[in-house]
């Protein structure tokens, strides 16, 4: 890990100002959904929506016409939305791949007598191998930040939900870098084109797509210059990265480095790259207390009850799973003593997606970030750091915190967590079968 010998440090971020009063933290899924609707249809100058998937289900259907409403309403509003090229293209996994989210896009574009351009960004020629997982929509000068994308249960529209962060951040100077991000980087761009019209094969724009991460990996937020932030000041920065070693992995490295005494983190997925591994070893030594809040197996997205036809893809909560379990038993001694406790989120049938680190009470990290090897090396990813020396956030962070604990339950030994022989059957086997040959180690780099 060469790339940890020589880190940037925290201080030559692109720092911007903030008020205290124009960062707004909200806890309901559901709340999210209502202000992002409220801001479309109040939207005077642009809106800027870029998600993995605006999905065809009821809650997509209500931001896509209400971006149609407002361009009604408005002619002169810049209305553009940005979605992963490769997954708009197929169907969700398990279902009928016939009728995609970009069929859908072309449909209500043939019958709406309006200009909404629909962007698919194809961040590698296969969606395995990497996709837009750009976060971040900008209306007018406010930015609403959340690893949320639009479908049902991301946006608690009928009876479940996807648990999320999510924030409101009112700053001409952030809205303009991150809108300006977007059109410099896709909306010309030879390998990024239009879904809500006929659109090339992947195939056949290989070499483009090529050039285009190429493009991105040497890409980054330039917000136009402004005086210098006071380091007592509460500031933001927008950070993008895309690859390994990249500007976003190495401040995740940092701001866990940076801690003193407290780390709060937060991931979906328990599969942490080896060098978060390292930077949490190294905080645990020199005694830092570590809170670290994970999905339960049956919270994650991917889950599918024993009782429900077996597919492959359902193996995974129980390979993250089997990741905590090792991670627990290696950390024990630290879990016993409780500097380290980790939190297992479950609610219902509900399922869990946050991400994101507290760094005492200084550092506050909002990111689509999965904090696993995928993000670190193959996604799109971006994250907005807060500075907040003062505390001027911290009754916000406290408040989310509670929020975010309230449905976990703590771990007091790895043994609490199933073992693998007392899995299912046939994702037993499976997982043997593939710790036999070793590939598990290989998806934990994919996954």
């Amino acid at each position: 890990m060469a790339f940890l010998l020589n880190r940037p440090t925290l201080t030559r971020l692109p720092w911007l100002p903030l008020p205290p009063q124009d960062f707004t933290t909200l806890l309901q899924t559901s709340d999210f959904r209502l202000r992002l609707l409220e801001a479309i249809a109040a939207a005077t100058r642009r809106v800027y929506l870029c998600a993995l998937y605006l999905e065809n289900e009821e809650a997509g259907r209500e931001i896509l016409d209400a971006l149609y409403q407002a361009k009604q309403r408005w002619p002169e509003l810049d209305v553009r939305v940005m979605v992963d090229w490769h997954r708009a293209q197929r169907g969700r996994i398990g279902e009928d791949q016939s009728h995609c989210n970009a069929s859908w896009y072309r449909e209500e574009a043939a019958r709406r007598d309006l200009d909404i351009p629909i962007y698919g960004v194809p961040v590698q020629t296969r969606e395995l191998f990497g996709v837009l997982h750009l976060k971040g929509f900008v209306i007018d000068d406010t930015v609403f930040y959340s690893g949320a994308s639009l479908n049902n249960v991301y946006l608690h529209k009928l009876d479940k939900y996807r648990f999320d962060r999510y924030h409101l951040i009112r700053s001409t100077q952030l809205a303009d870098a991150m809108a300006d991000f977007m059109a410099e980087q896709f909306f010309n761009d030879p390998a990024v084109f239009r879904l809500d019209k006929p659109a090339p094969s992947t195939r056949s724009i290989r070499k483009e797509i090529r050039q285009f991460r190429d493009k991105l990996v040497h890409s980054q937020y330039r917000p136009a210059a402004s005086p210098p932030v006071s380091a007592e000041q509460l500031a933001i920065a927008p950070i993008v990265g895309i690859g390994k070693g990249n500007r976003l992995n190495r401040t995740i490295l940092d701001i866990i480095a940076s801690a003193d005494s407290k780390l709060f983190i937060c991931t979906p997925y328990f599969n942490f790259p080896r060098a978060v591994v390292l930077e949490i070893n190294r905080a645990l030594r020199r005694g830092v207390e570590i809170d670290i809040v994970v999905g339960d197996k049956t919270a994650n997205d991917f889950y599918i009850p024993p009782e429900q036809p077996f597919r492959v893809i359902g193996a995974l909560p129980y390979l993250y799973e089997m990741n905590l379990r090792r991670f627990a038993k290696r950390q024990r001694q630290y879990v016993s003593r409780q500097q380290l406790r980790i939190h297992l989120w479950k609610d219902g049938d509900n399922t869990y997606h946050l991400k994101g680190i507290w760094s005492d009470a200084r550092y506050i990290l909002l990111t689509g970030n999965n904090l696993n090897p995928r993000a670190f090396r193959l996604d799109l990813e971006n994250a907005l750091l807060l500075r907040d020396p003062q505390g001027a956030l911290r009754a916000q962070g406290e408040a989310e915190q509670r929020s975010i604990l309230r449905h976990t339950t703590p771990l007091a030994h790895y043994r609490q967590l199933e073992d693998v022989k007392h899995y299912p059957e046939q994702i037993k086997k499976l997982l043997t079968r593939l710790s036999r040959v070793r590939i598990d180690r290989m998806l934990n780099l994919m996954l």
